[in-house]
C-alpha cells in the first residue's frame, strides 16, 4: 500500500519508470558527516535562538495505550494520535513565543560546506519535480526557506515508503527498518549519512519539527510487513495515521500558520491529521483489486461482516448490490475527513496553500470517479483526468483569492 503524501504529491503524479530510490542513487554524493555535523551546531549557535529543541524526545504513540488486566486496550486509535499532535502544537507554539514568528533566518554562510548543502537541497527539488509534478508546482509559491524544507521532508517519506513498496520491497526486514530508524534518529542529531539526509538534518534544526511522526511513520511500514488485515476501523485509522496522517504534522510547522488566523494551533494539526487520513482512506478505496492481488484486504473486518461480505468475495472481484452498499459507506466516511481537513486549508500561511487545495481536491475527486465506476475498483483504478484536473486547480485557484480576498477586506 503506497504512502498518501499528504499535502505534497498529486494522485496522477506517480511515476511508473525507473524507481525513485534507484533515481536517488545517481549521483548521490555522500556526506562527511564530520563535517556537516560541524555545520550544523555552527548554525545552531550562530542562529541565536534557531538552535533545535526537538532532539531527543521521546513522544510515544504507543505510551498513550491504558490496557485492561487482559492486556486489551482501553484508548482508541484517535485519542492515541492526538496526544501526537497536542506535542507538535506544542513544540511549535513554544517556538513561537521564542521568536514571534515562524520564518527562517538567513544562513550563515560557513565556507566548505553551504555549497554542500545547497546542492543536497537542490537534488531534493529534482526529485520532488520528477515525481510530484503538481505538488513541485505550489511549491514555487514558499518562501525559498520553506520550499527547500518541504523538499526535504518530502524525500524522506518517499525513500521511506520505497523500503516496503519499491523494487527492493521483497528484501526489507524489520532489522532494516529498525536501522532506517536509527539512521533517523542521527539525522535529527546532525549526523547526517548522505546528502539527502543532509537536506533533512538542516530543514529539522531549522523548523520546531518534532522527531515522532517521521519514527510513525517507519510503525507504519513495520506493520505492512507483519500485517494485512484490519479488523475494525480502528486499527485501519492508526494504520492510516502512521503511514499518511503524519506527513501533515511534518509539514505544518514548515508550512505555516497565517499570522492573521483565529484558529488554535491544534485545530490547525487536526485538519492536516484529517487530510491525511481522508487521502489514505481514498487510497485504499481505489487500490482494492491491486491490493487483494497481493493478498491484502486494507478494509474493516468487522464492517465487511456487517455488510454480508468476506475476503472470497474481494478476491473474487465481485461488484454485487452489497459490495456497492458497502463502499458508500466507506465513500461517506472518507469524505466527511476531507470535510474536517478542509477546514484547516485557509488557515495556513497564504503562500503554502495551494499544494494543500490541490492534494485535498484531486483526491476527494477521485471518490467521485470510484462512484461513476460503479463501484467497480476490483479492475477499473479511478483516476482523476487532465480536463478534470484543471478544473480542479482552476477552482483551487479561485479558493484561495476568494480567502486572500475575505482577509484583505476584514484587515482594512
Amino acid at each position: 500500500m503506497s504512502v498518501a503524501l499528504l499535502w505534497v504529491v498529486s494522485p496522477c503524479d506517480v511515476s511508473n519508470g525507473t524507481s525513485f530510490m534507484e533515481s536517488v542513487r545517481e549521483g548521490n554524493r555522500f556526506f562527511d558527516s564530520s563535517r556537516h555535523r560541524n555545520l550544523v551546531s555552527n548554525e545552531r549557535i550562530n542562529r541565536g535562538g534557531g538552535k533545535q529543541t526537538n532532539n531527543g524526545r521521546k513522544f510515544s504513540v504507543r505510551s498513550a495505550i491504558l490496557a485492561t488486566p487482559s492486556g486489551e486496550r482501553t484508548m482508541t486509535s484517535e485519542q492515541m494520535v492526538y496526544d501526537v499532535v497536542l506535542r507538535q502544537a506544542a513544540l511549535v507554539k513554544r517556538q513561537l513565543r521564542s521568536t514571534n514568528e515562524l520564518e527562517v533566518k538567513p544562513d550563515i554562510p560557513i565556507p566548505g560546506n553551504l555549497g554542500l548543502l545547497s546542492e543536497a537541497y537542490d537534488r531534493c527539488g529534482e526529485v520532488c519535480a520528477e515525481y510530484a509534478k503538481t505538488f513541485n508546482l505550489g511549491t514555487m509559491l514558499m518562501t525559498p526557506e520553506r520550499r527547500r524544507a518541504i523538499w526535504a521532508i518530502y524525500v524522506w517519506c518517499r525513500r521511506t515508503d520505497e523500503l516496503v513498496d519499491g523494487p527492493n520491497a521483497s528484501y526489507i526486514t524489520p532489522a532494516a527498518l529498525d536501522r532506517w530508524e536509527n539512521r533517523l534518529e542521527d539525522v535529527f542529531n546532525g549526523r547526517p549519512f548522505d546528502m539527502l539526509d543532509g537536506a533533512l538534518s538542516d530543514t529539522v534544526s531549522n523548523f520546531p519539527v518534532d522527531i515522532q511522526p517521521f519514527r510513525d511513520m517507519i510503525e507504519g511500514m513495520r506493520m505492512d510487513l507483519r500485517k494485512s488485515r484490519y479488523k475494525n476501523f480502528d486499527e485501519l485509522y492508526l494504520y492510516c495515521y502512521y503511514v499518511a496522517g503524519t506527513v501533515g504534522l511534518m509539514s505544518v510547522p514548515i508550512m505555516g500558520i497565517a499570522p492573521e488566523s483565529k484558529a488554535t494551533t491544534e485545530s490547525v494539526y487536526n485538519a492536516a491529521l484529517a487530510l491525511g487520513i481522508a487521502n489514505q482512506l481514498t487510497n485504499i478505496l481505489r487500490d482494492v483489486g491491486e491490493d487483494a492481488r497481493r493478498g491484502r484486504v486494507y478494509l474493516p473486518q468487522d464492517e465487511l461482516a456487517q455488510a454480508g461480505l468476506s475476503d472470497e468475495d474481494i478476491f473474487a472481484g465481485r461488484v454485487t448490490d452489497k459490495w456497492r452498499i458497502f463502499m458508500k459507506k466507506q465513500i461517506h466516511r472518507a469524505r466527511k475527513f476531507f470535510d474536517e481537513a478542509e477546514k484547516g486549508v485557509t488557515e495556513l500561511s497564504s503562500a503554502s496553500r495551494f499544494p494543500v487545495w490541490a492534494s485535498l481536491v484531486l483526491y476527494r475527486k477521485i471518490l467521485d470517479e470510484i462512484e461513476a465506476n460503479d463501484y467497480n475498483n476490483f479492475t477499473k483504478r479511478a483516476y482523476v483526468s487532465k480536463s478534470k484536473q484543471v478544473d480542479c486547480i482552476t477552482y483551487c485557484i479561485c479558493k484561495i483569492s476568494c480567502a486572500s480576498y475575505k482577509t484583505a477586506s476584514l484587515q482594512r
